[in-house]
C-alpha cells in the first residue's frame, strides 16, 4: 500500500518542478482567453475607426479607380500610384493593427508570463506516432475541449438568433432606405451584432482559464518519492548531513576539550554538570567559558582537569547557571560578575598556597547566584 500511494502523483509541484516546466516552455494558457481578447479587441477597434476608416478606403478606392490617363502610358506613373494607395491603406488600418499586436503581446501575462524555450523547437519523433494522439482524443482533455466546442457553438448560435430576431424589423427597414445610409446602417448593426456574440464568448474564457489553470499543475503533479528525491538533490542527503554533523560536533568537542587543560577552574555540579573558565585580564574584562557538558561531557572534563592539576570547585547552583546561560568562548554574563569573583579569588589563594605553602585557602560554600538565574530554581528537591 506504501508503494502504492508513493506512485500517485498527490503532491503539489514544487518551485523547482514548475521552473522546469517553464524552462521546457510549459506555461498555462488559454486558447479561449487568446480568441476573446484578440476577437474583442478587433471589433471595438473596428467600431471605433470603422466609420472613419470606411471612409478613407472608399476614396482611396475613388483614387485607385480614377487616374489620369498620362499616369497610364508614362513607364513607372501607375507603379507610383500603387505605391500611394498602399502605403495610404497600410496606414489607415495601422491603428486597428497596433491595437491587435498589442493585445496579443499582452495575453500570455494574463496566465504565464512570456516564455523563451528552445526545447519546444527539438525535434520529437514520438509526435508522429498517432496512438498518444488517439489517446489524448479520448482523454479527460479531449472530452473538455468537445464540452468546450459545444458550447461554443451553442452560445455563439443562440446570441446571434437572438440579435437578428431582436432586429429583424431594423434589417427589413434598411431595403426601404437610400443605398448610403443604409450601408452604414448596416454596417453598424453587423460591427454591433458581432460585438454582442464575441461578448458572449467572455462566459467560455471564465470557465476555460480555471480549467487550464487546475489541469496545469494537475499534469505537474508530483509522486511523493519524486518530492523526497529533489529534495535530496536540494538539500542533499538527509543521512550524509546527519553524518556530517555529527563530525563537526565531534570536532567542536574535541577542540573543546583540548581548550580544559588552559582553564583557571572547573565548576561542577558535581557529577551532571561541568563548566570550565579561563580568565585572562590581558585578553578580556572577564572570565570566558571555554568548555562545559553534561553528564558523560562533564565527566570527561573533570577527568581531563584532574589529569592536568586545574582545580574542580562544587557549586551546583553557579554550574547550573553557567551552563545554561554562558555560550562557548563568550565572556560570563555581567550578573555572574561577584559570584564568580568569589570563585577566582579563590583559584588565585589556592595557587598561592600550592606555591609558597602556609595554610591552605578554605573553599568557598553556598555560592548563591542571582534569582532567575538557576535553572533549577523552584524544582522540588531530589528525595
Amino acid at each position: 500500500m506504501a508503494e502504492d500511494s508513493d506512485a500517485e502523483k498527490t503532491e503539489e509541484a514544487s518551485g523547482r518542478r514548475l521552473e522546469q516546466a517553464r524552462e521546457e516552455g510549459q506555461v498555462p494558457h488559454s486558447r479561449e482567453l487568446s480568441t476573446f481578447i484578440l476577437l474583442i479587441v478587433g471589433v471595438v477597434g473596428l467600431y471605433v475607426l470603422g466609420r472613419w476608416g470606411g471612409h478613407r478606403m472608399m476614396g482611396l478606392m475613388k483614387a485607385g479607380l480614377s487616374f489620369e490617363r498620362k499616369a497610364a502610358f508614362e513607364p513607372g506613373g501607375m507603379g507610383q500610384v500603387l505605391s500611394d494607395l498602399s502605403t495610404d491603406g497600410l496606414l489607415t488600418i495601422a491603428p486597428l493593427l497596433a491595437a491587435l499586436l498589442a493585445a496579443t503581446l499582452i495575453t500570455p501575462f494574463v496566465m504565464g508570463g512570456w516564455v523563451f524555450s528552445t526545447k519546444v523547437f527539438t525535434p520529437d519523433l514520438n509526435r508522429l506516432n498517432p496512438l498518444p494522439g488517439l489517446g489524448r482524443m479520448f482523454s479527460t482533455h479531449g472530452l473538455a475541449e468537445l464540452v468546450k466546442a459545444s458550447l461554443k457553438a451553442v452560445l455563439v448560435a443562440s446570441v446571434g438568433v437572438w440579435v437578428v430576431w431582436r432586429e429583424r424589423d431594423h434589417l427589413f427597414g434598411l431595403m426601404m432606405q437610400p443605398i448610403e445610409s443604409s450601408m452604414d446602417d448596416f454596417a453598424s448593426l453587423v460591427l454591433f451584432s458581432t460585438l454582442l456574440i464575441v461578448a458572449s464568448l467572455a462566459l467560455i474564457a471564465a470557465l476555460d482559464v480555471p480549467y487550464q489553470l487546475w489541469e496545469y499543475h494537475r499534469k505537474l503533479r508530483m509522486t511523493k518519492e519524486e518530492l523526497r528525491q529533489e529534495m535530496k538533490e536540494q538539500e542533499g542527503d538527509p543521512q550524509i548531513k546527519a553524518r556530517i554533523r555529527a563530525a563537526q560536533r565531534e570536532m567542536s568537542r574535541r577542540r573543546m576539550m583540548a581548550n580544559v587543560p588552559t582553564a583557571n577552574v572547573v565548576v561542577t555540579n558535581p557529577t551532571h554538570y561541568a563548566v570550565a573558565l579561563r580568565y585572562d585580564p590581558e585578553a578580556a574584562g572577564a572570565p570566558v567559558v571555554i568548555a562545559k557538558g553534561m553528564n558523560l561531557i562533564a565527566h570527561n572534563i573533570r577527568e581531563v582537569a584532574q589529569q592536568n592539576g586545574i582545580p574542580v570547585l562544587e557549586a551546583p547552583p553557579l554550574a547550573r547557571a553557567l551552563y545554561a546561560h554562558c555560550e562557548l568562548d563568550h565572556q560570563i554574563p555581567a550578573t555572574l560578575y561577584t559570584v564568580v569573583a568569589e570563585v577566582m579569588a579563590y583559584v588565585y589563594q589556592l595557587n598561592h598556597w600550592i606555591a609558597e605553602g602556609g595554610l591552605p585557602p578554605e573553599a568557598p560554600a553556598q555560592l548563591a547566584v542571582p534569582a532567575g538565574m538557576d535553572p533549577a530554581e523552584g524544582l522540588p528537591a531530589a528525595p
